[in-house]
């Protein structure tokens, strides 16, 4: 628990030294590829997502998703991209799928969680896609697009981004 609050700390010390200097640029670039980070600790619904992105025109092999858990239990198995607490060290993520998923220049990166943690937040602000939306809920210097709603409501976010998506030209 002590260790969890000093790597917390360590972690919100990076991300507000990233965030006095971060400008995000505005991309005119059609959305092709999707990345979608999440927090499983708090969303469970995963593929219910995908299928919402999927019904709105954007192809399954053209989404990528990383998942934040807070602990995994001991046998337990999951799918490809995901980290934890564990895997982020001063230098930035220690997994090398994680680490190629922030560097992949996604043309849309979805911030899916409302609630604020230094891991999620750190995962987004490195992220190299040219477009990030998330929830207004997040500090709203991470983001180019906000939405406001609740993550357990992922039908209703899905639906307005895309409302919003095409009114600005990107599909």
């Amino acid at each position: 628990m002590f260790l969890k609050f000093i790597k917390d700390f360590g972690l919100k010390k990076i991300i507000k030294k990233k965030l006095a200097h971060y400008k995000p640029v505005p991309s005119h670039d059609v959305v092709d590829t999707v990345g979608v980070i999440i927090d499983e600790s708090y969303f469970v619904d995963k593929e219910g997502l995908i299928k919402g992105l999927m019904a709105n025109g954007i192809d399954r092999n053209n989404i990528k998703t990383l998942s934040f858990k807070e602990r995994l239990k001991p046998k337990e198995i999951v799918d490809c991209c995901h980290f934890t607490r564990k895997d982020i060290s001063v230098t930035g993520f220690e997994k090398p799928d994680v680490a190629e998923f922030i560097e992949t220049p996604f043309d849309m990166l979805i911030s899916f969680y409302d609630v604020e943690k230094a891991p999620l937040v750190l995962a987004t602000l490195k992220s190299k896609a040219k477009f990030k939306v998330g929830f207004s809920s997040v500090d709203n210097r991470l983001n180019h697009f906000m939405i406001s709603s609740q993550a357990e409501k992922y039908t209703e976010f899905v639906s307005e981004l895309f409302k919003y998506l095409k009114i600005l030209n990107k599909l």
